[in-house]
This record gives structure tokens, sequence and C-alpha cells, in this order.
């Protein structure tokens, strides 16, 4: 997209209220100035190797990444290989990259490699060095968070018990605990050997240490250390929270944020407390005052000084959130998807997700490795389950939120180098306080001549009501304007929605504005389709400018001065409007029902980038397109553009709107019964104490105390093979429940009124054994931890609460689509 320069840009939003929703009408402005230059360019950094064998450079400005000098807005997801089976990992990263992913981040948890002195593993679910080859294969480039310290809700932080015990501190410039670092950073280099980004690997990042508050010449230290063991990366970050003691120099390493919708971490137990709230506005802020109040303590959000000098980059928006004893935090898609939009209207230019993708915790040979009071630290979490709620879950489950984040990764994939110029705008008024549900909320990202509209009418747990009469009203510094919509309309409850105006399709031809979301476009067929998302409730209308342009629609097309309006579009798969222009170019726009945008895909397959349709799971891998459900039906894919495919040896396709339609082969599975018995009843319920920590909360069961807890066994049909990757999923109510085969424990969970998925791939060898087994502590009124309203059962006469309600084995179907000269 071309640049623009002008002295300013005045943006308007008139918005009228109507009923007790919203607030009296008001005449909101905000003033978008001409972009500044960079206040630090890349050569102010202080990185490492930038420079690829194959002459790629990653740089950084304090605007954004660059890549070989173009602004890069990647996106970026946490996934733990130790928290993985390797024999997984190269599906999952795979599902990543379809996601929209670029950059996949893990922690390296010390703890997981060298659990006792002077041994260290990194075999298995351990080798580091086999996820960096297969993330390369997957087309993800990788950042490691090397800590030492890392969190993660890992015993002791990641730090190993041995280490610990030592006379000397740790998380400082101690030279005896630097030598153990120095020990730990030199495996890191030597499993990372040849994979740098210098050596033409993936490794494009480093994290050092993670939410550090001492001194900045640690993290210095660390940096060098890093370096010296081979850890040479365009890139080194740490967390920007909380404030260092001392003043980091600048350009030395980049701070990276964070936002959760809520946190298991909180002392109250009570929903949204403190200052979550302040995450689903759009803010100047970078610095997020609701994470780790357990160990920061309640705080004013302030950024330090000298924030303007670096990007406003993420590693830490909340994908999710795992449950803890004392808060069990049920995430709703929405405020995932929500939190993402209302950073990047904020100026983000690198949405960095925890966690993108669930895990478990590894098998311990010494202790368990979870965070928990018991070990001093400030949280009881589940011994094994580590799921996050994530996008993809521990089982590699595709949630909601997975494909709303990946609508928005195909939008940045086409506009991200553009927007990372576009500087934020706010308007005047903003909601004021927490209990300010009427004032829309709403950003503008703009070059001084094109951009983005952000709304958002969504709050996690608040009822923002919907938005009578909206109109914004750009004034462009020449002196138009442009109405945005032309009429106005309502924005309803819940909505989160970004809209475009300014942008050029092609030569000679312009996008004044649309009321509908763009997703995402591609070449083919003779000119350029564009794929957008219909915005529920809205009219969609379209306004385009070019001299002597012509443009036929399904809907109503009307000359208004230099301008063409189209609305009054019905959303479907084939085309609503064609535009060509005197030059020749034809430009098509495909608006989507909001449900077929979710179940758009754009990914590379038999030689040109596709945009694909399908309810179903889907990678690429090779030459085959490989989609995954639980329902046969959903195994049909759309595939645009398909005019080249037909001499590929494919199956006969059927035209559904602009797609080829393909139905895949995949016969229903047959239906398979679980037979489940209750084998003992509850014994009586514990006293809750409080654990062991400096704020203490309550304490989670310790092992002992399953002695008393109810019991079922669930028996699993003898034809069912565990290799075709089956979930178990238990629909219960209880405070605890725990999975097993025989002596080994499967998961554990919080009950946070959600079912408890368990994938029986991994257990294949307890499957083929026996029962399982399903134990559960009863739920007691009055407890102390916040659960959501409607998970607490109706008590009878008080009496402690644990009940299975059903068990069901959830079967995934597979099947792949790939030219007949690719198939076995």
């Amino acid at each position: 997209m071309r640049r623009f320069c002008s002295p300013c840009l005045s943006l308007c939003c008139l918005i009228g209220f109507f009923g007790s929703e919203t607030r009296a009408a008001d005449r909101l402005v905000a003033t978008v100035h001409e972009p500044a230059p960079p206040a630090a360019p890349a050569e102010t950094f202080a990185m490492g190797a930038a420079v690829s064998p194959a002459g790629d450079k990653l740089t950084v400005d304090s605007q954004s990444l660059l890549m070989n000098g173009r602004r890069w807005m990647p996106a970026m997801g946490e996934f733990h290989f130790s928290r993985c089976p390797e024999g997984e990992w190269r599906e999952e990263l795979l599902k990543m990259r379809a996601g929209g992913v670029r950059i996949a981040a893990t922690y390296v948890f010390w703890i997981h490699h060298q659990e006792a002195e002077g041994l260290f593993d990194w075999t298995g679910r351990r080798d580091l060095r086999r996820f960096a080859q297969l993330c390369q294969e997957a087309g993800l480039k990788l950042v490691v968070r090397i800590g030492p310290w890392c969190h993660g809700e890992v015993r002791g932080g990641g730090l190993p018990d041995w280490l610990l015990a030592k006379d000397f501190p740790s998380r400082r410039d101690d030279p005896r605990y630097l030598q153990y670092v120095r020990d730990f950073y030199g495996e890191i280099g030597e499993q990372l050997a040849g994979l740098m980004w210098k050596d033409g690997g993936p490794v494009v990042g480093v994290q050092l240490e993670n939410e550090y508050r001492g001194r900045a010449e640690h993290l210095l230290t660390l940096k060098r250390l890093a370096r010296e063991a081979g850890l040479d990366a365009p890139l080194y970050t740490r967390t920007g929270w909380p404030t260092l003691a001392t003043p980091m120099p600048p350009g030395e390493i980049l701070p990276l944020y964070g936002a959760y919708a809520e946190g298991f971490w909180d002392r109250s137990t009570r929903p949204m407390p403190g200052r979550y709230w302040m995450a689903f506005r759009f803010s100047p802020l970078r610095t997020d005052a609701a994470i780790a109040t357990d160990l920061l303590g309640e705080r004013e959000a302030r950024d330090p000084q000298g924030v303007e000098l670096y990007p406003f980059l993420t590693c830490e928006l909340g994908g999710g959130m795992t449950p803890s004893y004392h808060r069990r935090v049920r995430i709703d898609p929405a405020d995932v998807e929500t939190l993402a939009l209302v950073k990047l209207g904020s100026g983000g230019v690198l949405p960095g997700y925890y966690m993108y993708h669930g895990g478990e915790n590894p098998r311990g040979e010494l202790t368990t490795l979870q965070e928990s009071q018991a070990n001093g630290e400030w949280n009881d979490l589940p011994q094994v389950n580590y799921d996050f709620q994530a996008p993809i879950g521990q089982y590699g489950q595709l949630r909601p939120h997975y494909h709303a984040l990946r609508r928005m990764h195909l939008w940045l994939d086409d506009w991200g180098e553009a927007l990372a110029a576009m500087p934020p705008t706010l308007p005047a008024e903003r909601p004021v306080g927490r209990e300010d549900h009427g004032t829309l909320r709403w950003a503008v990202r703009s070059d001084g001549h094109a951009g983005f509209v952000f709304i958002n009418n969504h709050e996690r747990l608040a009822d923002l009501g919907p938005k009578r009469g909206v109109r914004f009203e750009v004034e462009l510094p020449e002196g138009d304007a442009v109405t945005l919509p032309r009429d106005p309309v309502d924005i309803a409850a819940g909505t989160r929605i970004v809209w475009p105006f300014g942008l050029p399709l092609c030569d000679g031809l312009r996008l004044e504005h649309a009321t509908a979301q763009w997703v995402t476009s591609a070449e083919g067929q003779g000119g350029r389709t564009v794929f957008f998302a219909a915005t529920p409730g809205v009219d969609a209308e379209f306004v385009l400018s070019g001299v002597g342009i012509e443009v036929e629609s399904k809907g109503r097309v009307r000359q208004e001065g230099d301008q063409r309006v189209v609305d009054s579009l019905t959303p479907g798969r084939d085309v609503a409007l064609t535009v060509r222009t005197p030059a020749g170019e034809t430009v098509r726009i495909v608006l989507l029902s909001e449900a077929d945008s979710l179940a758009l895909w754009k990914l590379e397959w038999l030689g040109r980038e596709r945009v694909l349709l399908t309810e179903a799971g889907l990678v690429v891998d090779g030459g085959a397109l490989r989609l995954t459900s639980s329902d046969s039906a959903e195994l049909a894919v759309g595939v645009w553009p398909a005019d080249d495919l037909a001499p590929k040896g494919l199956p006969r396709a059927a035209a559904d709107g602009v797609f080829a339609r393909f139905d895949l082969d995949a016969e229903p599975a047959p239906p398979l019964d679980l037979v489940v018995e209750q084998v003992r009843q509850a014994g009586p319920p514990r006293e809750i104490p409080l654990g062991n920590s400096p704020k203490p909360v309550a304490a989670a069961p310790a092992a002992e105390d399953f002695a008393a807890a109810a019991r079922w066994t669930v028996r699993l049909p003898e034809t069912l093979d565990p290799a075709s990757d089956p979930l178990v999923r238990i629909h219960y109510v209880a405070d605890v429940a725990r999975v097993s085969f025989g002596d080994e424990l499967v998961c554990d969970d919080f009950y946070h009124g959600r079912p408890l998925e368990i994938g029986l791939r991994r257990w294949g060898h307890g499957a083929a054994a026996g029962d399982l087994s399903i134990e559960l502590l009863p739920l007691q009124r009055g407890a102390p931890i916040y659960l959501p309203a409607d998970a607490w059962p109706a008590f009878d006469e008080g009496k402690p609460f644990a009940r299975i309600d059903r068990v069901e084995l959830v079967r995934r179907r597979v099947a792949e689509l790939k030219p007949s000269n690719d198939r076995d």
C-alpha cells in the first residue's frame, strides 16, 4: 500500500443515543496527525545478527518489526514443547500455521530439563532441537523464552529445586548463580546450534527472564551470557512489566506487553476484580495493571519513561486462562478476540498470545512440576492439566476463538504492513470509569489518508447494550468528507469489528469505505477477489471511486457525485459486486456471512495461495489438504481459485458460489457405547485449608484426599482404536476431577462449568489395558473459591455435590484432498 502524507485528518463520530442502553447524543471527535518518523531508527537498537544466509534482514525500529526494510506485523502464538508429546508437535504446528500464526513462542523450563543436578534431559518431549526443526518445516519462526526464571505456572517458576536450595540468591548477578545459568544457556545453545536466524534457522528471538523487577544490569548480563552461548538473534526481549529497579539503556532489550480478560492469580474470589475491564477499552497505555497481581499487588497502569522509543509488541495477550483452585475463571471466546482487536486498535504491532496451544505438565522424576502453595508459591494449579482454554486445546481441539483469531490474522496478512505505519488515535470522549457502558468504544488507525475504524461493544461479564444511530464522519485534509456509514446504524451488543476507509484496491480504484470487515484477498481468474465479512445487524455498503469504473452488483448501485455506492446486499458465497477499471483490471468482492467468514482460510496449496472454505479443521501437508472433524458432514472444502486444478487428478468438484466444493468420502463413524458405572460413593468432605503462600488462598486437595472421592469407571469399547484420536468428554459437576488409567494419572481438572475432554491417542497403552477411572471430590456450598455463578449446582439441603451427567465418546474423522499422483 502506498504511503500518504497530509497535515492532519479530523475524524468525528456522531452517535445518536436512544433508549436506556446508551448515553445522550454526543459529538465525539478525534484528530489524526501526520505520522511522525520513528523516534528511534533501526540503527539505534543493539540486537544480534539480523541477516539470514538467504539475505533476509530482520530488524526493528520504534514503530514495528522490519523484514527487509518493510514493516512486518506477524502473529505470535505460545506453545510449550515440553508440555506436549513430541509425536504430536508436527501436526499441532501445522494447525498454528493454518491459524495465521507466523511465530511460535516457547518457554524453556529449566526444571523440565535438569530436575536433578548434573543430569540434563533433551530427549522425547524435551527435545528442543527437534521442536525448532519442526517449526521451520511448518513455516514458523521461533522465539525461545529461556528464563532462567520463566513462571508459566511451573514449580519454582522453572528453576530446579536443587538450584533454589543452594546458599546463594537467584535472579541476580551473583557469580555462583551465573555459573549455573551459563551452563544452562550453554545447553540451550547446543540444542539450537545451526538453527539461529543467521544460520538459516527459525530462531528469531530470545526472551530473557520474565516479569523481572530487579536491576536492568542483570538482564544485560543474561543477554551477554546468551550471546556467548551462541544464542545470537535479531531480537532480544523481556516482559514490559513490572517496572525495573534501574532503567534499561535504550535499544538493548525490547519490552513486550500483555493483557488478560481475567486472571487465576488474584486473591479475590469475586468475578472481574481489579482492573481487568480496562483491557476491553482502547487506550494509549501499553502496561496492563491486572497481570500478576499476586506477585506485584494492585497498582495503577503506568508506562515507563521512554516507551515511545520501542514498538508496541505483545507476548501475553490471553489466549484463554487456566483455572487455579481458588479462581475457576471460565473464558468466553469473544473475550480473546476482543483483547486482540483492542490492542491492535490501540497501536499494537505484534499480537502475541499466551497460550495459543494448551498443554499438560510432564511427569517429574522427583516431584510434580506444577506451581503449588505447598511449594511456597502463590497458587494451586492442576498437577497435569494446562489446557488454558486456549485457541488450540491440549489435545489439539480447535475452539471458536481459533477461528475468530484466524480471521483477524488473514486481514493482518493483507494489511499488516500498512497498519504498522498507522498510529492510533482515540476520540476526545471515551468511557469514564468502570461502570460507563453507554459510551461507544472505538479508535482509528490511519496514515492521514487511509485507515481503519476499530469498534468494540463487548466487555467480559458486562452488558454493554446496543448503540443506536451510530455514524462516523471522516473529514479529510483535502476537504472531502467520508460518512461511515452514510446513514446511521445500530451497533449490536457484543459487536467487535474493523471497518476500512480510503483503501486502494488497484490502480485507479479506491474503496472509500465499507461497513463490512475485510477478511482476505487473492489473485486469480483474471483479477483480484476480496472477501469481506458482513457485520451482523448492519446493511453492508461499499463506496467506491475511480475514473471510468464499471460496477456490477446483485445489490443496489447508485452514483453519488464521483462515487459509486453499493448496498442492499445479501451475504453469500457468490460475487456480490464486480468492478472493472478502464485499464482492464478487475476486482470482485464476496460478502460472506459471519459464519462463513469464520470458516475461511488462506493457505498455499499446489503452487499458489488459495482461499478455502470449510467448517472442519484444516492443515496443508505437502500436496495434501487434511480435514479433521467430529462431524463427517463437515468434511468438505471449497477452493478458490480452482481453475487450474482440473489437470491435477483431483475428484470432481461442485460449484458453491465462487468456490469449487469437494465433498470428501468419509463414512460416518459407527456408534460406540461407553459403559459408565459408579463404583464408590464420596466420603466425608474435607476441610478446605488455606495454602502456604505469602498471601494464602484456599488449598487444592492433596493426593491422599482422593481416598474419599466418588469414583466411576468407564469401559471403552474393545473395537476403539486410540490411534484414531478420539476424545472422551466428561460432563460433570464437582470440586475437582482426576482421570486415570490404572495408577497413571491422565488429567486433572478444577471444575469451572465446562466438560473435561481427554484425548485417547496419547494414552493408547492405557486405553488398551482397560477401564478409565474418574474420581470426583464433591463441591461444597460456600467453598472459598470463585466459580461462575451458573456453574454452582442446586445443593440438596447443603450436601456436597459430585455428579457425572454423561460421558461422551467424540470420534474425530480425517479426510485428505490431494492430487492422484500424490496418493498412497
